[in-house]
């Protein structure tokens, strides 16, 4: 069963935000490792030099537990 009522403000944010965390932490292991097209080119600046892999990890991690926070504020507020 699906609600008509919007989502609060914050909890759109953080599905925004963690879908560019998540995309662009993917697209940056797979440019890393497979010397693949870069999607999202603006998060190498996000990254240091010389530590890609592990910064791309991180920015994977850190979208799905964003997402998993805003998910559970959205489920909180009622909506």
């Amino acid at each position: 069963m699906t609600s008509n009522t919007p989502k609060p403000p914050l909890a759109a944010f953080t599905g925004l935000l963690s879908f560019v965390l998540v995309v662009g932490g993917a697209s940056g292991l797979l440019h890393e490792w497979l010397d693949w097209i870069h999607f999202m080119g603006f998060v190498r600046h996000l990254v240091p030099e010389g530590y890609e892999v592990y910064g791309y990890t991180v920015m994977l991690v850190l979208g799905v537990a964003v997402g998993a926070a805003g998910d559970s504020l959205s489920r909180r507020t009622g909506a």
